[in-house]
């Protein structure tokens, strides 16, 4: 089973050649897709000096979004499942074995890595611990589902998931619509506990407010919009 695994990145100069070599040193068949989110930090010109046969670069032509950055790597994905990787260094590509398994055993479709069961993390940045379980809850209420952790970054599921699915969020709202959308069509979801080693401003973490209130309205609106 290959994975393709999609690491959209903007202004990550100082982690993204880490991460793609943690993602690279991963004993799985994989291939590395990156895009570059319209950086101008000199992530860019970072990305551009890679030189792995297993290794993908595409560079939008301006900072359009997380969303519109995986929509573009989705494209270019070739494995039979797809992984979510953020270019900081919040989680761990060591884990991607456990992500796997429930795909790999035939019990799941979607995988959620999950930062609230159990699995290590760093304490700090209540609110954001709390607008993250506040917006897992709204999803699974207009949803009907119960994941723990809907805002996670690791998503993993097979790439026929994405056959019909007409993503449209820009930024965060990925994370949402995603959720909404594969609820919908009855996808089998399953979670996993992982590890989680946040950050916080100051190192760079971009999600803010903003977003939240845009998320609550990605999960009213995929609720009865597809």
């Amino acid at each position: 089973m290959k994975a393709s695994v999609v690491i959209p990145v903007y202004n990550e100069v100082h982690t993204v050649l880490a991460v793609v070599e943690r993602v690279a040193a991963v004993d799985i068949e994989k291939e590395i897709i990156v895009v570059d989110d319209g950086s101008t930090d000199g992530t860019r010109e970072v990305l551009q000096q890679i030189r792995r046969p297993d290794v993908r670069v595409v560079l939008q032509p301006r900072n359009m979004g997380k969303g519109a950055a995986l929509r573009t790597g989705f494209q270019h994905a070739t494995g039979d499942v797809v992984i979510v990787q953020d270019a900081d260094l919040e989680y761990s590509p060591e884990e991607y074995p456990t992500l796997l398994k429930p795909i790999v055993d035939g019990h799941a479709d979607v995988v959620y890595g999950s930062r609230f069961l159990a699995g290590p993390h760093r304490v700090h940045l209540f609110w954001h611990y709390a607008g993250n379980r506040f917006l897992t809850l709204l999803s699974n209420m207009l949803s009907n589902i119960n994941l723990t952790d809907m805002e996670t970054c690791y998503k993993v599921f097979r790439r026929r998931v994405l056959d019909g699915l007409a993503l449209r969020s820009d930024r965060f709202g990925f994370e949402p619509e995603f959720t909404m959308k594969v609820a919908r069509r009855g996808w089998r979801i399953y979670e996993v506990p992982i590890s989680y080693h946040g950050r916080d401003y100051a190192q760079g973490k971009k999600i803010g407010w903003k977003d939240g209130v845009a998320a609550i309205w990605c999960i009213v609106k995929y609720r009865f919009v597809d």
